[in-house]
């Protein structure tokens, strides 16, 4: 696929809280499976990282196209999905070197990094890279406009053969008709473009390109549109494409 196909994912910017402190942030979101992602002076590469059962580290390439020096911090969490969201928490699991960078003009810096949990289960385990672009003279003022990268990090699990297993339903959170990706196997499962189908052959769009993912033994869920909940409770279908391959699937009620 060509590098601008992946443009439009990482213009999501929005407003968020760090887990260190207050910080209002611009944040391109890259959660892509293979290739680089460019935004601003800034490509990473690659946007997605795959640990085999075996393999203790790996690198990201940050190229820093701009004529000016980019500054940043590299932290480290793991990644878990949690009552249909997904929750980072910090982790020595895998370990980011160097923690602090500095990317010269027209040069490219590479982050190692380097696993520190010992052995392997059935299930793939989950992590994401989260680097910070921190404009040079906001470091330490304790609020910085910067943006954010988010690179998904994957440790294979040592069972030969193994894949996601995806089942969809329909249910309800906070008032609103949510669509759930449950993920018994013991891979992830990236959706891509994803559309509902009712069962009076109305369809709904939800995603024209990356909705998220179901991480391997958990479930994601998406609020659908509420104009369109009262269609939607009676859904036959979804169609979705999931790690490159669209597939439909029935849908099941879920439980509240």
């Amino acid at each position: 696929m060509p590098r601008h196909a992946f443009l439009p994912a990482l213009a999501c910017r929005f407003l968020q809280a760090l887990h260190y402190g207050l910080f209002a942030c611009a944040v391109a979101c890259v959660c892509l499976a293979s290739g680089g992602a460019t935004a601003a002076n800034l490509q990473i590469s690659p946007v997605s990282i795959a640990f085999a059962p075996d393999q203790g580290a790996a690198g990201i390439n940050l190229q820093n196209f701009g004529d000016t020096p980019l500054y940043g911090q590299v932290r480290v969490y793991t990644w878990a999905q949690k009552d249909g969201v997904d929750v980072l928490t910090p982790t020595g699991d895998v370990v980011a070197s160097p923690p602090i960078i500095e990317v010269a003009a027209k040069s490219t810096q590479t982050i190692r990094l380097v696993r520190r949990r010992a052995g392997q289960d059935g299930v793939e385990r989950s992590y994401r890279i989260l680097i910070d672009e921190i404009p040079r003279n906001e470091v330490g003022s304790g609020v910085a406009i910067r943006l954010q990268y988010s690179v998904p990090v994957f440790v294979a699990p040592a069972t030969a053969g193994a894949a996601p297993d995806v089942r969809f339903s329909l249910g309800h959170r906070d008032g609103a008709l949510v669509l759930r990706a449950r993920n018994d196997g013991a891979l992830h499962a990236q959706l891509g473009a994803t559309r509902v189908r009712a069962q009076g052959g109305a369809e709904v769009e939800v995603s024209k390109g990356l909705l998220g993912y179901a991480l391997a033994g958990q479930a994601r869920e998406w609020p659908l549109p509420k104009d369109k909940a009262a269609q939607l409770s009676a859904t036959s279908s979804v169609t979705a494409t999931v790690n490159g391959r669209e597939q439909t699937f029935p849908v099941a009620a879920g439980a509240d």
